[in-house]
């Protein structure tokens, strides 16, 4: 925990002069081309000979005395889901290879180049953002940190913004989280990632998934970086955020479902994340949340995301199917015998989901579960069998998807020691208590960091 360099850290060092752009960028670069690392597979496109003029107009501002904007000469990956204007938009399929580039930028990457971030490149991911483990059978699945040896999963759909955050190829990446897609690959990769309340930042010029579900946030090595991404993203001014006092403050973690079939990392993990909570004077409450036990049940969100996901590629599988991963068809395919009455019952209930859920939560101040309730098994496994793939992709969306569905907020961080494998502490809370989850983040993530 905490062993990558923050964004705070790097741009004192880019304004003091201890550290130009292009040293940093080079740096970003020969990670990336290192052929015993993971960039062929974290990447699906690298803007080098770019990034590097940009990065030598960087350090050329910085020379000049003006006063440096929030992400000048800072190198950052973006998912291959993001409008970059004279790009070709993938998904991290094939399936859209012969679409036209992109004719602008998407809202959030027009953000990020306006205070003055350098895109590294485009990151792998699954394709079209439909599951939680990471594989990619046309561009490859790059492994997480952990045993690299083994060849562990990164997490999805973000995976290649994990890796790239985790390998220090990029200082931070953007990701777009519908069921978990950031919080998973970033809770498998030993970093932190923040998914906002969905209505928060722009989706303009995003490859959809789900119209009521998908939301973008950022993956990077500290809770003040993802504060920092957001208010960008969100084009507000760059500020930082007082850390909540933990002492008395209430959070609740939900009994029953969250807390099932965890493994026994996991389990120790979080375990001793609550007990240092409980010692700085956090109040914990086990609590039994009747609607978190709804959440998979038929009729729930779940198919409701589906039927969007299948209104996105309905004429794409009618042309060409046989070109999508088949893990990825099959799953929208059913969402066609969804009628209209049918979408109408899941969108209401969803509004009655929400509805429960902060009636039984209003009183606290978040809620705490274990990101994934499993440590990332073995690449291998889910390519060999489409049992354990289904049955991986399940537990590991498990927990994050209910934040989704609630319409709410959410962080992981890290909550393992030094050397073992990585476990996300999920820290959520209601829709629209973005500020207030990444403020006690702050607090939780340094109480942590000091053990």
């Amino acid at each position: 925990m905490g062993s990558l360099p923050t964004l705070k850290y790097i741009q004192e060092a880019l304004y003091r002069g201890t550290l130009t752009s292009t040293e940093l960028l080079q740096s970003s670069i020969h990670r990336i081309e290192d052929p015993a690392g993971e960039g062929s597979n974290t990447f699906i496109k690298v803007n080098t000979a770019h990034a590097l003029d940009k990065a030598s107009s960087a350090d050329t501002l910085f020379g000049s005395g003006l006063p440096p904007l929030p992400l000048q000469g800072i190198p950052i990956s973006v998912k291959d889901l993001f409008d970059v204007k004279g790009e070709r938009t993938r998904a991290g399929s094939v399936v859209l290879n012969d679409t036209e580039p992109a004719e602008k930028n998407a809202v959030i990457v027009q953000r990020l180049l306006q205070a003055g971030a350098i895109l590294t490149g485009r990151t792998t991911m699954t394709e079209f953002a439909y599951s939680g483990v990471g594989l990619n059978p046309h561009y490859g699945t790059p492994a997480s940190p952990f045993e690299r040896e083994k060849r562990r999963i990164p997490g999805g759909s973000s995976s290649g913004s994990g890796v790239s955050v985790a390998d220090q190829m990029a200082c931070a990446s953007i990701g777009t989280d519908t069921g978990g897609s950031v919080r998973i690959p970033a809770a498998l990769c030993g970093i932190t990632g923040f998914k906002p309340t969905a209505s928060r930042v722009p989706t303009e010029g995003v490859f959809p998934l789900s119209s009521t579900f998908d939301s973008v946030g950022p993956l990077a090595p500290s809770v003040e970086c993802c504060v920092i991404l957001d208010q960008i993203m969100r084009g507000v001014p760059v500020n930082p955020l007082p850390p909540f006092p933990l002492k008395n403050l209430r959070v609740a973690i939900p009994k029953g479902l969250p807390l099932d079939h965890l493994d026994s990392h996991v389990t120790a993990s979080f375990g001793r994340a609550l007990k240092i909570m409980e010692n700085a004077g956090v109040l914990l409450s086990e609590i039994k949340v009747h609607a978190i036990e709804d959440v998979n049940r038929p009729g729930s969100g779940a198919r409701l995301l589906a039927a969007e996901a299948y209104s996105v590629h309905r004429s794409l599988l009618k042309q060409r199917s046989h070109v999508y991963d088949p893990r990825v068809s099959t799953r929208i395919l059913p969402a066609a015998e969804t009628s209209a009455a049918d979408y109408i019952d899941l969108a209401n209930w969803r509004k009655d989901f929400i509805s429960t859920i902060e009636a039984e939560l209003y009183s606290f101040d978040a809620i705490l579960m274990p990101t994934t309730p499993i440590i990332a098994p073995l690449i291998t496994e889910l390519e060999e069998s489409d049992s354990v793939y289904f049955e991986s992709n399940t537990l590991m969306l498990r927990n994050t998807c209910i934040v989704n569905q609630m319409d709410g907020c959410a962080l992981s961080i890290p909550c393992h020691m030094q050397g073992e494998p990585p476990v996300g502490l999920m820290l959520a809370g209601l829709r629209l208590q973005d500020e207030k989850i990444l403020q006690i983040g702050l607090s939780i993530e340094k109480l942590l960091n000091q053990q």
